[in-house]
């Protein structure tokens, strides 16, 4: 269908290697893609990167493709007033992806739902998530291998991964602690 059009909402922070999978997925289709950063109006450890700098790695890994646009979605701390606004902001959504039951079953009434894996080819999954990296980059670790090559590359130069360590690492390491 030319005229479709899929949404997701996710934090995105960092863009990791499965990002970029699901993100290609998602504006390779028909269509348009409506991508949503998450908890924009969050900085904080699970939230350490700045809507712009978010931004900035969604357009990294999408690089060549103009069919998307990126939406703001705040966390408003209150499920049925953030399931208004997003319905209301992806009105005309076909199909909205989400791997998070949670939104899952705040959505179902107003999107049919699909899964993130639903849409990537078996080939191209990557199991990572956005812990794992924080974790690696909290830790001094090799974070980089966790993500695509043009985010490790903006991440570095910009300082951001010393920045989130500096910030955020002690928080990390403690939440993720056994």
């Amino acid at each position: 269908m030319p005229g479709a059009q899929i949404g997701m909402v996710a934090r995105w922070k960092p863009v990791h290697s499965g990002h970029a999978a699901v993100l290609r997925a998602l504006v390779d289709r028909p269509g348009r893609a409506l991508l949503g950063i998450g908890s924009s109006n969050q900085y904080d450890a699970r939230n350490p990167f700045t809507l712009e700098e978010t931004e900035e790695m969604i357009r990294l890994v999408l690089e060549g493709r103009d069919n998307y646009d990126i939406l703001p979605v705040p966390d408003l701390g209150h499920g049925p007033r953030w399931r208004a606004m997003v319905a209301e902001m992806f009105a005309g959504v076909d199909l909205f992806v989400t791997d998070n039951p949670y939104v899952a079953s705040l959505l179902a009434a107003d999107f049919p739902i699909a899964r993130p894996v639903d849409l990537v080819p078996e080939g191209e999954r990557v199991r990572v998530d956005g812990t794992m990296v924080r974790r690696a980059m909290a830790q001094g670790d090799l974070w980089q291998r966790l993500v695509p090559e043009a985010v490790a590359g903006y991440i570095e130069s910009r300082g951001l991964d010393l920045r989130f360590r500096r910030e955020f690492g002690l928080e990390t390491l403690a939440l993720e602690a056994p």
